[in-house]
């Protein structure tokens, strides 16, 4: 069994001082994706790359960073020695940390993180590329005989049934039909959400809560956090789980338990 975990930790620093690390361990997953770093490694200390899980087996941490400080940045933190750890390979893309992932031969794992869309769509053609380039890049993975699990923030809720207030925000990012049709787009190009595969018609599912109106203390949220991964995979799909009462950022990390 491979268990994988991803969050978005709005900062690692910041998580850091809200039980990153102690949520590391106890969740003992092999391979862990992180979004949001806001930092690149020359800022971090000691303990940032000496990680360990409840029994004292160490992660090694892999890096992608946004040239601007402060900003996006992905990571993954993993207990299997990959063969190798790449980005997209786009400069646009890799400028801002948005993709990195581990080859462990029959499969890989992304941490991604998808661009926010903003208001009025105004980063809706930047967001869309990377939505291709990412699905260009499963397509490629695929074509080699090859699995591929897509770990992240999509920065997308779905359907109505994955935000709370879905005819409110028809327009705000997140929500956008072109956004929406994207996800549909590349779920239909052979991709599973093992969430909302595992868990159909269950409403009340979310992984973000604005930190405005104590959004998450009355659970008035957005799902936005995935494990997507290629077809030829979903049958070692044993479980996905989001983990709402974890806190330490305004996501809360989704699990994926895999048979392989």
């Amino acid at each position: 069994m491979t268990t994988l975990a991803s969050w978005n930790v709005n900062g690692i620093r910041s998580a850091a001082t809200k039980g990153f690390f102690e949520w590391l361990a106890s969740e003992s997953a092999d391979v862990v994706c992180v979004q949001e770093t806001k930092a690149d490694p020359s800022q971090l200390g000691k303990e940032f790359f000496e990680a360990a899980d409840a029994d004292g087996r160490p992660f090694t941490a892999f890096w992608s960073s946004a040239k601007r400080r402060g900003y996006s940045g992905v990571a993954i933190y993993t207990r299997k020695t990959p063969r190798g750890v790449r980005t997209l390979g786009i400069d646009e893309f890799d400028d801002e940390g948005r993709y990195l992932e581990a080859d462990f031969g029959d499969f890989v794992v992304a941490s991604a993180y998808f661009p926010n869309s903003q208001e009025a769509g105004a980063r809706i053609d930047y967001k869309l590329r990377f939505c291709d380039a990412v699905l260009a890049r499963c397509d490629s993975v695929v074509a080699e005989g090859r699995h591929i699990v897509v770990a992240g923030d999509y920065n997308i809720a779905h359907e109505p049934i994955d935000l709370t207030y879905p005819k409110a925000n028809e327009g705000n990012p997140g929500y956008l039909p072109e956004e929406r049709a994207w996800l549909t787009k590349f779920l239909s190009a052979g991709y599973s959400d093992t969430f909302r595969r595992l868990h159909p018609g269950v409403p009340g599912q979310y992984s973000w809560w604005s930190y405005r109106m104590k959004a998450r203390e009355k659970d008035i949220g957005w799902r936005l956090d995935y494990h997507c991964v290629d077809e030829g995979l979903s049958p070692a799909v044993r479980s996905a789980s989001i983990r709402k009462t974890v806190t330490g950022s305004d996501h809360c990390p989704v699990t994926l338990e895999l048979d392989i």
